[in-house]
């Protein structure tokens, strides 16, 4: 049997050993890459005058044709008074079918500005051997998420964009806006300090409501070969929502699908990195296939990987 976490100098460790340093760091390369070409293509436009890209992540249009619109600021919008013009409708449409199509909260850890931000918190606050602190219920992102909505009517303004973390952090990338560096600094710091995985896990309501959207999406993280589990904790010590993967790595006897299937999943991949006996990889909703380690050994599966 493998090291436990906490024999283990970090997680992923066996899993460098078993598969080498690029699998089990793939999808943590790959979320950075996406992340930095994101923002990459918001900068080209200040930086050269050419314009791939006009506008931001709450509301764009590519190429002088394609428009894009963050359909949570579009709600607040409505909620506010303010009826969107036709491209507007359009481009939240384009982006709310394909986030229920791919799972609302890829957004989270694959779009999301924020999220290096609060990775990092955690990286640190593991290494600095702090506490989880105060947890707040998970379900507390879903009040958030509708006093936002609700601010929003009272006061006939898209308030929370004032103060979203997200649109700050692309604002002082992209424009150099000082005061968005102090919103990121009190993120960091309150994952730090106060929440493991606080801001993310507990507190966002554009998380909330990706993961509302996303409920029913079709990419999904299996634990496909979940027989070959040793118990060694390493997906759960990586996981920003670690209470996703039980049922589907533990449901077996329970007949559960070994698909996960919990909405706050983020499609993040670090489950599939840093495991050595490769449980997890990316599925379909339907994929119910399970492989036997005694007629595939975890070896076998990796080799053919």
């Amino acid at each position: 049997m493998r090291r436990s976490r906490g024999d283990s100098a970090r997680p992923g460790a066996d899993a460098v050993e078993a598969k080498g340093w690029w699998r089990a760091h793939k999808w943590l390369l790959l979320r950075r890459l996406s992340q930095l070409t994101v923002l990459g293509i918001f900068l080209v436009g200040p930086l050269t005058g050419f314009w791939l890209v006009k506008g931001n992540l709450a509301s764009s249009l590519t190429l002088d044709t394609l428009p894009l619109t963050d359909p949570y600021v579009l709600i607040q919008g409505l909620a506010a008074g303010h009826w969107p013009e036709l491209t507007a409708v359009v481009g939240a449409l384009i982006v709310a079918a394909v986030y229920a199509l791919i799972g609302g909260r890829v957004y989270c850890s694959w779009v999301c500005p924020v999220n290096p931000v609060t990775d990092l918190a955690h990286w640190l606050r593991e290494r600095l051997g702090l506490q989880k602190g105060w947890q707040p219920k998970r379900q507390t992102r879903l009040w958030v998420l509708a006093m936002t909505i609700a601010v929003a009517a009272l006061t006939g303004t898209i308030a929370f964009e004032l103060v979203n973390p997200v649109s700050m952090v692309h604002r002082g990338i992209v424009f150099g806006v000082g005061f968005a560096w102090s919103v990121v600094l009190a993120v960091f710091l309150f994952d730090l300090f106060v929440s493991r995985h606080g801001w993310c896990g507990h507190l966002c309501p554009v998380g909330a409501f990706y993961g509302l959207l996303g409920a029913g999406s079709q990419l999904r993280v299996s634990a496909f070969q979940r027989a070959a589990c040793d118990d060694c904790m390493e997906c759960y010590a990586v996981c920003p929502e670690p209470h996703v993967i039980t049922p589907a790595l533990k449901g077996a006897t329970e007949g559960r699908s070994p698909v996960i299937l919990l909405r706050d999943c983020t499609n993040c991949g670090r489950c599939i990195d840093v495991c050595p006996e490769d449980v997890f990889r990316f599925a379909l909703r339907g994929d119910r296939r399970e492989i036997d380690p005694t007629v595939e050994p975890a070896a076998e599966v990796r080799r053919a990987a």
